[in-house]
């Protein structure tokens, strides 16, 4: 149990001092998002090419256009039951002086 905890200690005092490094080297008002840059492997093998979607801007459409479908016609509804209980009903100005 005093092992454990003895490690946990130098784990969180490690990171705190590879924190404070890294935050004052960066500035206080940056933060740090983590981002893939590597190309290759510490023994310098080339990594594989990031897996990429097929059919991308197919699919995009395929959930853009029914939910906007969708959308379009609960808006229509809703607008035709507002003027039939003559809550939002646009007035018809003559202008014709």
């Amino acid at each position: 149990m005093a092992s454990a905890l003895g490690r946990l200690a130098r784990l969180s005092a490690l990171r705190n001092v590879h924190g404070s490094q890294l935050a004052s080297s960066i500035g206080p008002e940056r933060t740090v998002t983590p981002a893939r840059t590597a190309v290759c492997t510490s023994s310098g093998a080339i990594l594989p090419k990031p897996k990429k979607t097929p059919f991308g801007l197919i699919r995009i459409a395929l959930v853009v256009v029914p939910f906007l479908y969708v959308g379009t016609q609960i808006s229509k509804n809703f607008a035709a039951l507002l003027e039939e209980h003559d809550i939002f009903v646009p007035e018809d100005d003559d202008d014709d002086d």
